[in-house]
C-alpha cells in the first residue's frame, strides 16, 4: 500500500478511536497525508483551499434552511398531528400502533429531511404510547430507529443535495423525485415486519375511530402534508429551484408553527435559530474536511486504482456490483453519512458507471446503504438517539432490529436490480437535466 494512504487510514482510525470528532479526524488525517509529499506551509494552504472550495456551492445554501424548517416542524406541533392522522387511518389493525410509527416517521422524516429529528420527535411521542399499550419496549425503539431513515430518501433531503455535489452535478430535482419509490418501498417492507411481529407477539388492537375523528385528524394534518406538495410540486413545475424551495419550507413551517398551530412563540425563535446555526456549522465542517480528503484521495489516484482493482476482480458485473454494496454497508457501519458520501462517491461512482449504472440510480443505492448504517453500531447516530429516547441500551435493540435490517436490505436489492424503481419518476417528469 502507498505510504501516504497508509498514513491516512491509520491516523483517521486512531483519531476516531480516541474520540476525536469526525470532522476534525478527517481534516487532521488529510493534512498528515499531504505532509508526506508536500512541505508544511503548502500542505496547510492546500488543505484550507480545498476546504473552502468544498463549500463554494450555491446548492449548499439549501442545507441551513432545511435544517431550520425541520426544527420548526419538530417543535411546532407537526409531528403530533401526523401521528394522530396515521393513527385514525390504520391504528385499528392488529399491531396498528407499529404501523402508525412507521408511517409517522416516514412522513415526518420526509417533511423535515432528518432521520435524527424524526426519531426524536416521533419517538418521544410514539414509544411511550406503545409502551402503555403493551408493545415490547425494545421493539418500539427499534421500529422507530429503522423507519426514521426512510425520510432521507424522500425529499427534502440534505444528504441528496450533498450527493449531488459529490457526484459532480447530478440534478437535485431528479434525486429528490427518484427517492420517493425506494423510500416508500423500504417503509412498506418495515410494515410487513410489523405485521409479522404483531401476529407472533399478539400485539393489541386499537379502537376503531368514528367518522368524525377521521375527518378531524385528516383536516388537522392537511396543512402539514401540504408542505411536501408545495416543495416538490414547485420544483417539478420549475417555479423554484431546490435551494429556493428550502426557503419556502422555512416560511411555510414558520407560518404553521407560529400562526396556525401557535405551538411556538416568537420568543422561541432565537434558540431555534441558534440550534440551526450550530447544526449547520457541524454539517458544513464535515463537508469541508471531507472535500479535502476526497481531493487527496484523487491526488493519490486512489479512485482510479480501486476502480481498476474492482473491475479486475471478476468479469461478472453482478459480483462487482454486490461488492460495491458490501463496501457501502461496511462504510455506513463505521462512518457518518455526510463524509461517507463525499469521500466514497468519487471512488465508487466511476466503477458503477462502468457497469452501466446511471449516477442517479447509484446515488439512491448509496443512500439506501448508508441509511442502514445509521441504524447499526458503533457509529449509528439514529440508533443512539433512539436508545436515548426509549431509555434502553444498544444491545437490547439489536435482536428486534435484525428482521428490520433484512427488510431494508431486501428493499435495497430490489432497487439495485430494478433501476426503474429510482429512474421512472425523474424520467416521467423530465427532471434529469434540471438543476
Amino acid at each position: 500500500m502507498d505510504p501516504s494512504i497508509l498514513i491516512l487510514v491509520i491516523s483517521f482510525t486512531f483519531l476516531l478511536i480516541i474520540g476525536t470528532p469526525v470532522s476534525i479526524s478527517i481534516g487532521v488525517s488529510t493534512l498528515l497525508t499531504m505532509l508526506v509529499s508536500i512541505d508544511f506551509i503548502p500542505a496547510v494552504t492546500t488543505t484550507a483551499q480545498r476546504m473552502g472550495g468544498g463549500l463554494n456551492s450555491f446548492s449548499l445554501l439549501a442545507i441551513p434552511f432545511f435544517i431550520l424548517s425541520g426544527l420548526l416542524m419538530g417543535q411546532g406541533g407537526i409531528a403530533r398531528r401526523l401521528v394522530e392522522f396515521a393513527k385514525v387511518l390504520i391504528g385499528m389493525f392488529p399491531g396498528g400502533l407499529a404501523f402508525v410509527n412507521v408511517i409517522s416517521c416516514t412522513l415526518f422524516g420526509a417533511i423535515s429531511g432528518s432521520a435524527v429529528a424524526a426519531t426524536s420527535a416521533i419517538g418521544s411521542f410514539m414509544i411511550p404510547t406503545m409502551n402503555k399499550e403493551g408493545y415490547d419496549k425494545n421493539f418500539n425503539a427499534a421500529i422507530t430507529v429503522a423507519s426514521s431513515t426512510t425520510g432521507l430518501l424522500i425529499p427534502p433531503s440534505n444528504i441528496l443535495i450533498i450527493y449531488s455535489l459529490a457526484s459532480g452535478g447530478v440534478s437535485i430535482a431528479a434525486l429528490f423525485v427518484a427517492g420517493y419509490i425506494p423510500g416508500l418501498l423500504m417503509a412498506a417492507f418495515l410494515m410487513i415486519v410489523c405485521a409479522i411481529y404483531a401476529r407472533i407477539k399478539k400485539f393489541p388492537v386499537g379502537e376503531r375511530p368514528c367518522l368524525k375523528d377521521v375527518a378531524l385528524r385528516s383536516w388537522e394534518a392537511i396543512p402539514s402534508l401540504a408542505l411536501i406538495f408545495i416543495v416538490i410540486g414547485g420544483i417539478i413545475k420549475g417555479i423554484f429551484t431546490a435551494t429556493e424551495a428550502s426557503v419556502i419550507a422555512v416560511l411555510y413551517a414558520g407560518f404553521l408553527s407560529l400562526v396556525v398551530y401557535k405551538e411556538i412563540a416568537w420568543g422561541d425563535l432565537k434558540p431555534l435559530l441558534v440550534k440551526a446555526g450550530e447544526t449547520t456549522a457541524i454539517v458544513l465542517l464535515l463537508i469541508a474536511t471531507s472535500t479535502a480528503m476526497s481531493w487527496i484521495l484523487s491526488y493519490e489516484n486512489i479512485p482510479q486504482d480501486l476502480s481498476t482493482q474492482l473491475l479486475n476482480l471478476t468479469e461478472n458485473p453482478l459480483v462487482i456490483l454486490l461488492t460495491i454494496n458490501i463496501i457501502l454497508l461496511l462504510v455506513g457501519v463505521f462512518m457518518d453519512m455526510t463524509p461517507a458520501v463525499l469521500i466514497f462517491t468519487p471512488i465508487l461512482l466511476p466503477v458503477a458507471e462502468s457497469l452501466g449504472l446511471s449516477p442517479l440510480h447509484f446515488g439512491i443505492i448509496m443512500i439506501m446503504n448508508l441509511c442502514i448504517g445509521l441504524c447499526t453500531p458503533p457509529v449509528g447516530s439514529v440508533l443512539f438517539v433512539g436508545c436515548s429516547v426509549a431509555k434502553t441500551s444498544i444491545g437490547s435493540l439489536i435482536k428486534p432490529l435484525l428482521p428490520m435490517y433484512a427488510a431494508m436490505i431486501f428493499a435495497l436489492l430490489l432497487v439495485i436490480f430494478i433501476p426503474a424503481l429510482s429512474e421512472f419518476l425523474p424520467e416521467f417528469f423530465g427532471l434529469y437535466n434540471m438543476p
